[in-house]
């Protein structure tokens, strides 16, 4: 199992990321996929999840409007578009896959069963 993110770096605030978390070695389509971020010393917040179909989306309130979840189910690729970057949204993102689409159950880490290495953004003021 492999979930491969990538796409992080430096911008200015105000500028664009996009992310990619490429899956391997499971069912793609069986799985919920999720965004997670964390900054030094603090705790990994739930960023934004995308059910199985790609037809359901949640967002994090600090994200909702500027950040756009999406997946390819034949690149087997969930991506996250992030606009308006904030000095404030600077963290490691993880991309995360769980079998269950629950809105209370996605919020949880520990709830999920596959987790990526993480990529770093930076947003500078």
């Amino acid at each position: 199992v492999q979930l491969q993110a990538s796409g992080g770096g430096l911008v200015q605030a105000g500028g664009s990321l996009r992310l990619s978390c490429a899956a391997s070695g499971f069912t793609f389509d069986d799985y919920i996929m999720a965004w997670f971020r964390q900054a030094p010393g603090k705790e990994r917040e739930f960023v934004s999840g995308i059910n199985w179909y790609g037809d359901k989306e949640n967002y994090s309130e600090s994200v909702k409007g500027r950040f756009t979840i999406s997946r390819d189910k034949i690149k087997k690729t969930v991506f996250l578009q992030m606009n308006n970057l904030k000095p404030e949204d600077t963290a490691v993102y993880y991309c995360a896959a769980d079998t269950r689409w629950d809105y209370g159950r996605m919020l949880v880490p520990s709830e999920y069963d596959y987790w990526g290495q993480g990529t770093q953004v930076t947003v500078s003021s």
